[in-house]
């Protein structure tokens, strides 16, 4: 099941300070504890869903990944990541509850069954830009991204066969150990070896096709399906095509990141579209209608008679397809009525006849 927003499960603005954050979980937490509901079958996972929320939401770093990529920015993250440095109970503690540690120990990992946590390579990021028409329809792009993978001949060792010892100067441990002696007692220095680089083993004779690095560098081709309607800043999401495992570390992941350019004639705000139509002065005193493109599609606007300068006409569900949905956004024509110029001799006496009717009118 897809995870709930954040700030929904909480009821706050995406801007709330942290009080807010803080103030609205007491509240919840009041409401759905499950001591304070023992026979609600569902209360410890939505206290669960709720603490999820408030651990996020109230850690600055937690908070920034969400907000710029949704769960996604979360999911290296173990449970224990996820929830360090929360003291739950000192929350409940200031309200005056009379319950917290027990359970809380026992759902964020702080008794014995602690949440084994994920090790990953290193995710990789790209930018990738549109035209206003590739994000209004959806589009499949394809890519090359210059990556690194484990050597084939050595997997992931950086050495032939066979030529690789235990260190001698840490005997295998890829530590250092220094104990200084003091008025006051011994302290111990730990330290990463220098001569195995924290391995515990030695290269006698690096491979030759990845010349001891065990990575190899290459090009691999991505596909990344955008789906219709997104907007700058949109992030993908695509599991493994991060930077490569070696045995200890899962790959990371690849997170695509989406920019739209700038269109010559639409201009976007959210799902709607603006666009601006010159009208002829005679069409906009007795009105008219006129064929307007609405990037995906053509459609009839009417134009009433005494349209002005600056005047704002809406086509309902004209605009940029909404992310997720199958409706669309608005577009809006703003009218800019149009002198003529270079008349006609004729042209000239029809308006001067115009203007004398027109004086003639105010007089009366």
């Amino acid at each position: 099941m897809e995870k709930r927003d954040y700030y929904e499960i909480l009821g706050v603005e995406r801007a709330a300070q942290e009080a807010d954050i803080k103030r609205a979980y007491r509240s919840l937490a009041m409401r759905y504890h499950p001591d304070r509901n023992p026979d609600d079958p569902d209360a410890s996972s939505r206290m669960a869903e709720i603490n999820e929320a408030y651990a996020v939401l109230c850690d600055c770093d937690k908070r920034q990944l969400y907000d710029l990529y949704g769960h996604d920015g979360l999911a290296s993250y173990s449970q224990s990541d996820i929830f360090g440095g929360i003291d739950f109970a000192s929350v409940f503690g200031e309200m005056g509850f009379g319950f917290g540690g027990g359970f809380f120990d026992g759902l964020f990992g702080g008794g014995r069954t602690r949440t084994r946590e994920r090790r990953r390579a290193s995710d990789l990021r790209i930018n990738l830009s549109l035209t206003l028409e590739e994000a209004a329809l959806g589009v499949e792009k394809e890519f090359e991204l210059p990556k690194r993978r484990v050597c084939t001949s050595c997997r992931g060792t950086g050495a032939k066969e066979g030529a690789v010892e235990t260190c001698s100067k840490c005997d295998g441990s890829g530590r250092l150990v220094q104990e200084h002696r003091s008025g006051i007692g011994v302290f111990r220095q730990v330290s990463v070896c220098s001569s195995c680089g924290g391995s515990g083993r030695v290269i006698k004779e690096p491979c030759s096709l990845c010349d001891g690095r065990g990575m190899l560098e290459e090009t691999s081709r991505v596909k990344v399906s955008i789906p219709c309607g997104v907007d700058t800043g949109h992030t993908m999401r695509i599991a493994g095509e991060g930077e490569p495992g070696d045995g200890r570390l899962e790959a990371g992941d690849l997170y695509v990141v989406v920019s739209v350019e700038p269109h010559p004639v639409f201009q976007r705000r959210g799902d709607d579209l603006y666009i601006e139509r010159d009208i002829g002065m005679v069409e906009a005193a007795l009105g008219t209608k006129m064929a307007v493109s609405c990037l995906l599609d053509e459609t009839e606007l009417t134009i009433p008679e005494g349209t002005q300068t600056g005047s704002l006409f809406r086509l309902r569900g004209k605009g940029m397809p909404r992310l997720g949905s199958k409706n669309r956004g608005d577009m809006y024509v703003m009218a800019r009525v149009s002198t003529p110029h270079q008349l006609t001799e004729e042209q000239r006496e029809l308006l001067q006849r115009f203007q004398s009717i027109e004086a003639s009118r105010r007089g009366q």
